[in-house]
């Protein structure tokens, strides 16, 4: 009976999801753990083909269905494209995780034109196109649809070294409850996950042993996170039982980092 309750609120069989950036090791995790929650998942990768392949391999050898797609999220028709390909072979998407990032350590007076735009782009830009594809899908499919973006912890506190960075998740944060504001009526939710230090690609670089002393001293749990923790709030957004009346939001996931002051 347990166990009922537990697929009947969480689960996510019958659902198709698109994971935009699901080759990166984040959404990456993000994607499997949605497979294994039982949703149909559609990889969608711009670099990265190797990557996305061995993640629809992993999904497979538990006996979920995946696929991959490829698209340069800073070109609309290329997201169109994808979504046409998941459409095509499962007739809807009912989740999209908007999980591309791109990042830099410029000092702010050398930030270059070229710097600025090309992470405003793939950071924000490009997650606009894919709320605005898979968000239009789902409207007119009249999909109760949910769109999980990803945030940052920089979004809201300016850390250093990552200016444009934390400017396009400022951006991303207020995208996603202008978007939720909108689509409401429509039953399609819109919500963002805002990690807080989770090693990855795009963070490596500045990720130093001085920097590493820092953010510990500033998250009450002292340490970085795993990506396999950030999953259980995507679980949670993409199923429409579970969040049925959670849209809007900025869910902090940072081991108490922005709870944390001197």
């Amino acid at each position: 009976m347990e166990n009922k309750y537990l697929e009947d609120t969480f689960g996510l069989k019958g659902k198709v999801a698109a994971v935009v950036g699901g080759s990166g090791v984040l959404g990456g995790s993000v994607a499997l753990a949605l497979a294994r929650a039982g949703a149909r998942v559609a990889i969608i990768y711009n670099r990265g083909k190797e990557a996305a392949a061995e993640i629809v391999k992993q999904i497979e050898a538990f006996g979920g269905e995946a696929i991959t797609a490829q698209a340069d999220g800073r070109v609309k028709s290329n997201l169109e494209k994808a979504k046409d390909e998941i459409v095509s072979k499962w007739k809807r998407v009912d989740i999209l995780v908007n999980a591309p990032g791109v990042n830099s350590t410029t000092p702010i007076l050398e930030i270059t034109e070229e710097e600025w735009e090309k992470i405003i782009s793939v950071n924000l830009k490009g997650m606009f196109f894919a709320c605005q594809v898979f968000g239009k899908h789902m409207i007119d499919a009249k999909v109760k649809g949910s769109i999980i973006n990803f945030s940052s912890v920089s979004s809201e506190i300016p850390l250093s070294k990552v200016f444009t960075y934390a400017i396009s998740k400022a951006g991303v944060n207020n995208m996603t409850r202008f978007l939720a504001r909108e689509w409401a009526q429509y039953g399609v939710r819109v919500n963002a996950v805002m990690p807080g230090f989770f090693p990855a690609e795009q963070n490596q670089k500045i990720l130093t042993e001085e920097r590493r002393k820092s953010i510990f001293a500033h998250t009450p749990m002292a340490r970085y996170g795993e990506a396999e923790e950030l999953n259980g709030a995507f679980i949670w957004l993409a199923s429409n039982n579970a969040s049925s009346f959670v849209t809007g939001t900025i869910i902090p996931v940072d081991g108490g980092f922005t709870a944390m002051t001197i």
